[in-house]
């Protein structure tokens, strides 16, 4: 216990910038510090016992830290102290130093160094005297974390695709099968982000710090499981560039009165997006990213005061859907289906239920989320409100435009309203939120490549450093090539949407969490009560290898894991019909509407 001592003691004065952690800030040699923190993230001879040990540390410094009765809690939030301090004129509670920094890093004093003492006798930099301090690791780890769950679930709820597929899956499915679909797949991805905060809360520690899905499948399974998680991850976003390219350009279409070639329309898109996607740090995307939830909920609430007093745009429904509505000037009259829609097979109710898995996506990022908290064990509350509010949102919407359009509702539902006036405003808004959604996308997407392919099997340098910035540079405009040639091929994006949702998404939200949950509990409970670890060495004292271990962990937690493997199967089935489904009608729709045919001037809107 000497070891959670000395780091609770160092709590929030020690200075990170000490001892040899000081000579790489000082000399510059940050990249070289860089690399090294990656390598030991990443090491297979890393135990899992190891990451344990020092994970419960951290929940410990932690609770310590920002836990009930702590100087933290008791402080004024930022909020509340901008009231009290501004507007009402009263003394405000600041916030204690909560992370290890010293008066000089704050106040910009610099700090002397000897650069010679870091040197060898050729100038070169002293592998030896790099070697960092648990209390160096502590504070450089701790000093990226500064997320409340507050913000979390900000983040969880500001789906900045919206909800706009909702109505279009409710057609797909009916009443009885949208409202219970929707309702047992939202249970289940908040079943599934609780497996992961629970993995990651036994996991994570300011010494091996978890920063994205890769590392938590890295920790369980192995390197391979890493590569795996990484590689879908930035194939989903690749694709969500692609879907948000193929819809900015059907408003570019519609706001042109299909005046303008559709493949232009997606170019255009296209090359904007290539020109922000130069940027390379998120922050600036902070604001922009607020701006886009502003505009999604004011296009939400005006389609809905708009469709209720309109008619459905049956020329874009004809365009997309001709079997639907062969002729514009005659439709049918609007019509519901408490279950299945008739004229309807499993392969339509599949490409809709899948736009439900979309809805409940956020799963991709919930390591990367739970990587910036403050405290982690607090994730559950802004998983939980993210889940209800997005859950409401996404059926109240859902049930409001099919209740209203029937099976003329459209995907997307603001292209869908027949007043042009209005149909414009909400493709100029949404043609900036889905701008910037792209750009977030392929600047995240290239970065997990970069990162974890780049950098790890082509030794690519640090994306801070001259050489990355400028491979940034050139890759960029590459990626959104390519991107724009998959736009202008599948022009589909009812269907393209239900691809990207069984092929990744599914992955990430429903059919990963519970295998990697199977993993972590058969390793942690096969550990005996004399089987021991040295944090001194490193070295941890097993009395047996291989299958008699798992059967051990397996059977600890017998009817848990049964049910996580049954889950997981089932989660794979149902990616594997959401992907035959989806291929299945994209080829329907090539051979039977040339108004989504690959490469084409005519417009999936008509």
């Amino acid at each position: 216990m000497a070891g959670i001592g000395n780091l609770a003691a160092m709590g929030a004065v020690a200075d990170p910038r000490e001892g040899r952690l000081a000579v790489a800030l000082a000399t510059g040699d940050t990249v070289n510090y860089a690399n090294r923190q990656l390598t030991t993230i990443h090491d297979a001879k890393v135990t899992f016992e190891e990451y344990l040990h020092y994970a419960n540390i951290s929940r410990q410094e932690e609770a310590r830290l920002y836990g009930k009765g702590s100087d933290y809690e008791q402080s004024s939030g930022s909020v509340t102290a901008f009231i009290k301090g501004k507007i009402l004129r009263r003394p405000v509670r600041e916030h204690p130093s909560r992370l290890s920094i010293s008066e000089a890093a704050v106040t910009g004093k610099k700090e002397t160094v000897d650069e010679k003492a870091a040197m060898d006798g050729d100038g070169s930099p002293s592998r030896e005297r790099w070697e960092i301090t648990d209390a160096e690791w502590l504070n450089a780890s701790r000093a990226a974390r500064t997320a409340t769950w507050g913000a979390i679930f900000y983040l969880i709820a500001t789906d900045i695709l919206g909800p706009f597929s909702t109505g279009w899956a409710f057609s797909q499915l009916g009443w009885g099968p949208g409202v219970s679909l929707y309702t047992i797949f939202g249970a289940l991805s908040g079943y599934t982000g609780y497996q992961l905060w629970r993995i990651f809360i036994q996991m994570d520690s300011d010494r091996y710090p978890m920063r994205d899905f890769g590392d938590v499948a890295f920790r369980i399974y192995g390197q391979w499981a890493r590569y795996i998680c990484n590689i879908l991850q930035s194939f989903q976003f690749f694709l969500n560039v692609g879907l948000l390219i193929i819809s900015s350009g059907q408003s570019i279409s519609q706001m042109s009165t299909q005046n303008l070639c559709f493949i232009i329309c997606v170019l255009v898109s296209a090359i904007a997006g290539c020109i922000m996607g130069q940027i390379r740090t998120l922050a600036r995307f902070g604001w922009l990213a607020s701006l886009a939830v502003a505009l999604n909920l004011f296009v939400i609430f005006s389609t809905m005061g708009v469709m209720s007093n309109s008619s459905p745009n049956y020329t874009a429904v004809a365009a997309t859907f001709p079997a639907l509505l062969p002729d514009p000037t005659n439709p049918a009259p609007i019509s519901y289906s408490a279950g299945s829609p008739p004229g309807l097979g499993l392969v339509n109710n599949v490409s809709g239920l899948m736009q439900a898995v979309f809805s409940y996506g956020g799963a991709t990022l919930f390591p990367n989320l739970l990587s910036e908290m403050r405290r982690p064990w607090d994730f559950w509350k802004g998983l939980l409100c993210g889940e209800i509010f997005i859950y409401l949102v996404y059926i109240i919407y859902g049930c409001y435009c099919y209740g209203i359009q029937g099976q003329y509702v459209y995907n997307p539902s603001y292209q869908g309203i027949n007043p042009y006036g209005w149909q414009t405003v909400g493709n100029s808004l949404e043609l900036i939120t889905g701008l910037i959604a792209a750009c977030l996308y392929g600047n995240i997407g290239i970065k997990v490549l970069y990162n974890n392919i780049g950098m790890d099997i082509l030794k690519f340098p640090l994306l801070t450093s001259k050489k990355g910035k400028l491979i940034w540079a050139a890759f960029v405009p590459i990626y959104w090539v390519l991107a724009f040639i998959i736009a202008s091929a599948i022009p589909q994006f009812s269907q393209f949407s239900a691809f990207v949702g069984a092929a990744c998404i599914l992955q990430f939200t429903y059919t990963f969490p519970p295998l990697l949950m199977i993993g972590f509990k058969i390793q942690r409970d096969a550990i005996l009560p004399d089987e021991t670890f040295d944090p001194a060495t490193g070295q941890v004292q097993r009395k047996d290898y291989g299958i008699q271990r798992w059967i051990r962990g397996y059977k600890k937690e017998l009817l848990w894991n049964t049910w996580d493997l049954i889950f997981f199967l089932g989660s794979a089935t149902t990616a594997v019909l959401g992907i035959y489904s989806s291929i299945y009608l994209m080829h329907q729709a090539y051979i039977t509407n040339p108004n989504q045919a690959a490469f084409s001037c005519k417009s999936p809107t008509g």
